[in-house]
Parts: structure tokens; C-alpha cells; sequence
């Protein structure tokens, strides 16, 4: 890690002039105000974090008064947006990676009529953000669908869920026209190939360890979204030319641990299955032949209806986003120690360092991860999520974060060799903008922001925001366009 005062002679990487330097935070992670402005619960309020002084990320099935939620204040973007957006001016920030709570548009997803204050809501944050030039990249659903729609309709294994989101995707497109050019339908949609996407199904009325989240289920589920996800890029598209939809996939990248060719085929199974599918589907249209032979072996049976493979046909994505924060190993050797990440765990890469959290650093990776889906699409890449969660410490009103520095530059080098080899990267998004409820952990001690946030686990605190060091480094970033990632200078 490089110490403060060193010098590193950089390469030089020309980012195209339209290059959307960003940062990212999620509604349900960011913004509190959960039963404010005629807000609905979410599954992400059932999210508790703390219990009798101990803090763990558990679910309960309906708000408990006995339970600390940290998404129930979070951050307090709700309150605070103008002083936030104000702040990512003065970093530079030419986007914002956001979302919206669906809860706070329809409080219980399946109104016919939306809820004027939510919407008046988002109004002010995408007048606050474009009189600041800052593009917004919206989220449609990031893991939070009303809690309404699990309880009473099981959530994305439900049929009826399209028809909700259609009609919540309907308002959005006509409310915020002309102010809202870039969209995603669904964050990390790939995750309903692992456990943790029960969460994702919008089924969370049920634990993810529960015997009932089932992958037949979260497949099922899966495939609602696509014909969801499609439908809104058709709609999208009928009620704005200009409208740019993408799908966004968390990649979850995993070398073979060994050269041995079982490895080497457990990695390629491994990355179609959970990588793949999803970009395939959502942007040529049709479920790719490896995933019909998956599904065949695991007994899942996907209800297809008449004319969902033409929705799926004719409602391709225009640009793939993803989320990368580290790599894994896989191999059949059982006796190998594992390590966390993102999502999943995976087999410890000797050749990595790891965060605190065990996540593994691999800047590398994610220009072979750019390059091998570039290859595969020939669409524009949007990098929306990419950080190290640190327990960052105050210290005489600073927060020195060199790591987090290190950590961003060594990737945002990979990003400018992967524009060298031809790779269309639009835009850059660290998560995140400023500190919010960490979704793995459930707490506020794992910290991602540009943005310090005085508030703890166990919801003490007096909300004051200080920008980090990495948040002045950042800023020199984005002013030179990436030609300057060296200088660790920092300015007040």
C-alpha cells in the first residue's frame, strides 16, 4: 500500500470525454424515512441489525419493537439529499448511481394509484442532482419490493408481480421523462441463482435458509423478472427514443484453482450458470442452450407461458452494468479453506490480499471480467458497483482512508487497460457515495463511502457527513478524466 508522501510513476489512460465518473447508493441502504411521505414497508425494513447489544443481520417477519433496524434511518438521504447532492458536487460527480424505493412510489406495490409525495420526493432529488449537471442512473428495484407483495402474493415466484412492476415501471417512465435518460430494471438479477436471492425474489417472508427458498422457486421467480424486465425495456422504449435500459449482473468471478481440466471445467460451468444466463437472456433475447441443459439436471421446471419468448425476443437491454468487488477460486479439492465475498464464498487465491472482511482484492480480474463480457456482447459497459468495505475511524475530524484509495486506483487502472483493448466503459460508480447500511453485514461499522456518516450499529450518532480522504482524492480523478490517479495530495 502506498504511504502517504510516496511517489508511483502511473501509466496514463485516456477515458473518453463522455466518460460518467459516479458514485452509488441504494434507496433501501441510503435513504431512511421508512414510514415517512406515505412510504410503505419494504422487505429491506424487515432487515434487523441489532438485538440486546449484539449487532447481526437477521430477518424477522414483521417489525419487531424489541429490534434495531438500520435501514429504518440509514443514512438519512431522505432528510439530508440537498447537503448529499451538494457534497457529490463539490467531488465532481458527473452521475449518480441511485434507486428507487417502489414502496414509496405504490406503499403497497399493487395500487392502481401512486403516492404523490414519494413521487414528488424524487422530483426534488433529480431537479437537486441536474442543477448540478449530475446524470442520474436509476435503479428501478434494488432488493426491495413492498413488503405488501410477499406477504400476501410470495413475492417474484407470483406471476401477478409483472403486472405491479409494469405499472410502477409505467409511472417512473412518464413522471420523470426528460430528467431520467439512463435506467436499470433490476440489481443484480443474477443473484436468484444463489440462496441469497430469496431476497431478491421479494420473497422474504420467508428466511433464506428456510426449506421453502428453493431453486425451482428463485428460477421461477427468475424468469418472471426477465419477462418483467423486458416488457419495461419495450415500454421504456415506446415512451422515449432517448430512454437507455440496462440490465445489471453482480459477477461473481471464480478462477479454477488448479490447471487440472475438472477445475477448469467446474469454473466455465460456474460462470455460465451464474454469470451468464442472465446477460444472455436479457440481451440476445432467449435462454442459452447450457442453461436448458442445467435446468433439465436439476429437475427445475420453468413455466413458460405463449409468448414469452418473443417478450424476450423483442426487450433486449441497450447497455450491461454490473457490480465487481472480488474473485474467488473454485475447484473439487473440499479440503481448501474458503473465503468471503460477495454473495458467495470461494477457495482463498494464494495470490490475493484480502479487506478485513475477507473479501479478496483482485483488480486484475476485473479487466479480464470486462474483456470477457465485452467479447461475448458488444454492448456498453456500465461498472455501477465496485468498493471495499472498511471500519473506517474518525481521527481530528479526518478519516484517512488510504486503502480505500489504493483499492480504487489499482482498479481504476484495469478499467483504462480494458478501454486500451477496445472495451466500451461509459461509466464509473464506486459503491459508494457516502457511508450507508451495509447490506451483508447489516450494520454501519462496514463502510464503502466517498462520505463519512456519524451513525453506529446501534443507531447512535449525529448524522454529520465528513468527506474522507478518498473522497479529495476522487475528485483530483475526475477533474484530470483519470489522467491523474498518482497524487495522493489531498486538499480541504
Amino acid at each position: 500500500m502506498l504511504k502517504r508522501g510516496e511517489e508511483r510513476i502511473e501509466m496514463k489512460y485516456n477515458f473518453p470525454s463522455s466518460f460518467m465518473w459516479g458514485a452509488a447508493t441504494s434507496a433501501g441502504q441510503v435513504e431512511g424515512g421508512w414510514d415517512e411521505g406515505g412510504r410503505g414497508p419494504s422487505i429491506m425494513d424487515i432487515l434487523g441489525g441489532s438485538v440486546d447489544g449484539s449487532v447481526h443481520r437477521h430477518q424477522t417477519e414483521k417489525i419487531m419493537p424489541d429490534v434495531y433496524y438500520p435501514g429504518h434511518v440509514a443514512s438519512d438521504f431522505y432528510h439530508n439529499f440537498r447537503e448529499d447532492i451538494a457534497l457529490m458536487s463539490q467531488m465532481g460527480l458527473k452521475s449518480y448511481r441511485m434507486s428507487i424505493s417502489w414502496s414509496r412510489v405504490f406503499p403497497k406495490g399493487d395500487e392502481l394509484v401512486p403516492n404523490e409525495e414519494g413521487l414528488q420526493f424524487y422530483d426534488d432529488v433529480f431537479d437537486e442532482l441536474l442543477k448540478y449537471n449530475i446524470e442520474p442512473i436509476v435503479t428501478i428495484l434494488h432488493y426491495d419490493a413492498p413488503l405488501h407483495l410477499a406477504d400476501e402474493y410470495g413475492g417474484w415466484s407470483n406471476r401477478k408481480m409483472i403486472d405491479f412492476y409494469l405499472n410502477y415501471c409505467e409511472v417512473l417512465f412518464k413522471r420523470y421523462n426528460g430528467k431520467v435518460k439512463y435506467w436499470i430494471t433490476f440489481n443484480e438479477i443474477n443473484c436468484l441463482l444463489v440462496p441469497f436471492g430469496v431476497i431478491t425474489a421479494g420473497a422474504m417472508n420467508m428466511s433464506y435458509k428456510s426449506d421453502k427458498n428453493t431453486e425451482q422457486l428463485r428460477v421461477q421467480a427468475l424468469h418472471h423478472q426477465f419477462i418483467a424486465s423486458a416488457k419495461a425495456v419495450t415500454l421504456g422504449h415506446q415512451m422515449n427514443k432517448d430512454n437507455k435500459i440496462g440490465c445489471m449482473i453482480a459477477y461473481m468471478c471464480n478462477y479454477p484453482l488448479t490447471c487440472h481440466p475438472e477445475d477448469i471445467r467446474l469454473a466455465q460451468k460456474e460462470d455460465q450458470i451464474k454469470n451468464m444466463l442472465c446477460g444472455d437472456v436479457q440481451i440476445r433475447g432467449a435462454y442459452p442452450a447450457y442453461a436448458k441443459r442445467y435446468f433439465d439436471e436439476k429437475n427445475i421446471k420453468i413455466e413458460i407461458l405463449p409468448g414469452d419468448e418473443d417478450t424476450l425476443r423483442n426487450g433486449t437491454v441497450d447497455f450491461y452494468s454490473m457490480s465487481y468487488y472480488m474473485t474467488n477460486c473454485i475447484g473439487n479439492d473440499k479440503t481448501k479453506e474458503l473465503t468471503a465475498g460477495n454473495l458467495v464464498y470461494g477457495m482463498k487465491n494464494p495470490y490475493l490480499e484480502a479487506t478485513e472482511w475477507g473479501w479478496q482484492i483482485d483488480p486484475v480480474g476485473l479487466r479480464w471480467v470486462l474483456n470477457h463480457v465485452y467479447d461475448r456482447y458488444q454492448i456498453p459497459i456500465m461498472i455501477v458497483e465496485n468498493g471495499m468495505g472498511t471500519a473506517d475511524t474518525v481521527q481530528d475530524g479526518r478519516v484517512h482512508d488510504d486503502y480505500r484509495i489504493d483499492y480504487l486506483r489499482q482498479h481504476i487502472q484495469q478499467i483504462g487497460e480494458s478501454i486500451k483493448d477496445g472495451v466500451e466503459v461509459i461509466a464509473y460508480t464506486p459503491w459508494s457515495a457516502l457511508d450507508l447500511v451495509s447490506l451483508s453485514g447489516g450494520t454501519m461499522r462496514k463502510r464503502y463511502g466517498f462520505i463519512y456518516v456519524d451513525k453506529d450499529d446501534h443507531g447512535n450518532g449525529s448524522l454529520n457527513r465528513i468527506p474522507k480522504d478518498s473522497f479529495y482524492w476522487y475528485k483530483k480523478v475526475i477533474k484530470t478524466n483519470g489522467l491523474d490517479l498518482d497524487s495522493i495530495e489531498i486538499h480541504k
